[in-house]
């Protein structure tokens, strides 16, 4: 019985962060209609920073120590953060929520990509290239290539493109420089979204200007986008993983575009042709394939000890 309980309990914390997370690219939508791109991602930051801030108080954990540590956390802070939250922002001024929750879904395939070259560890088999490959065509298919991409706002989706790119990017970079860190999970994630918070703090007054009203309803989507979509999301992230190890935590990527795009044609209006879902299934098989590794001989590590120290990036 108690295996059981056990068993609903991270499937049930699984389906919430799939549903939070795929609803992050709606939230962005509306939060952009009453402020401007870099307001949205400061006060998600802010809502998140906040959430994550009472988190370290209940469970009494402390920032991270040594300079170091701080100067790649800055770093990881602009690649897995500031940057890709603000690049989705400014994407959905002229793209569909539903494109730039599907552009999210192509950060495995980037990732896969890069690892190639920059991690030794991630070595390439026919499975994972073929993988490289159809992701790549879902992506073609998305974005209606044989149509020379006719309707599709290149600049929107190169932005949020950019923004999945990110990810992958920052993430060879902490592995690469953070792994290792004598601080826990909880207090390296807040310590980044504090970075990247303070971040933004600096960039959004250089380039907007203060709102002089504050609409509710994209204000409530700011505040939801960063207390559930960031700061939220990464507890139940760093839960999950803890539980049932990264491999299976890291399938919430498949599901983000398909509750992106639900959200966006049910609740948004947004239009939805046949080459959207087809391409999105083919960019999700193509991002599967790619997570695909030769089996290891000897003993491994259990994936939580393998990342336990590791900071989450905060999905879109």
């Amino acid at each position: 019985m108690t295996r059981s309980r056990s068993l609903l309990d991270w499937r049930l914390r699984f389906a919430a962060l799939s549903l939070v997370w795929g609803f992050s690219f709606l939230l962005i939508k509306v939060g952009t209609e009453g402020y401007a791109p870099f307001q949205v991602t400061l006060g998600r930051l802010l809502f998140g920073t906040a959430v994550l801030a009472v988190a370290m108080v209940v469970r009494r954990e402390r920032l991270p120590r040594g300079a170091r540590t701080w100067g790649h956390l800055t770093v990881a802070a602009f690649l897995l953060n500031a940057a890709p939250f603000s690049l989705f922002a400014y994407a959905e001024l002229t793209i569909p929520s539903t494109l730039a929750g599907i552009c999210n879904a192509t950060s495995p395939l980037w990732g896969m990509a890069l690892s190639l070259v920059a991690l030794s560890e991630d070595r390439p088999t026919r499975l994972r290239v073929a993988g490289l490959g159809v992701g790549f065509l879902g992506v073609l298919t998305v974005l209606g290539a044989w149509q020379g991409f006719t309707g599709m706002d290149a600049r929107g989706t190169g932005m949020a493109l950019l923004a999945s790119l990110c990810y992958p990017i920052g993430w060879i970079h902490v592995r690469r420089t953070l792994a290792g860190a004598d601080s826990s999970h909880l207090s390296l994630t807040g310590a980044q979204l504090l970075l990247a918070t303070v971040q933004l703090a600096v960039v959004t007054p250089l380039f907007t200007t203060a709102p002089t009203d504050f609409p509710l309803l994209p204000l409530l989507a700011v505040a939801a986008l960063g207390a559930l979509g960031t700061g939220f999301a990464v507890l139940l992230q760093y839960g999950l993983v803890a539980e049932v190890g990264p491999t299976t935590a890291q399938m919430v990527t498949y599901f983000i575009p398909v509750i992106a795009t639900a959200a966006g044609v049910a609740l948004l209006g947004e239009s939805l042709t046949w080459s959207t879902p087809v391409g999105a299934v083919i960019v999700l098989v193509g991002a599967a394939l790619t997570q695909i590794r030769p089996r290891e001989r000897g003993p491994v590590p259990a994936d939580g000890d393998r990342h336990a120290r590791t900071p989450a990036k905060a999905a879109s």
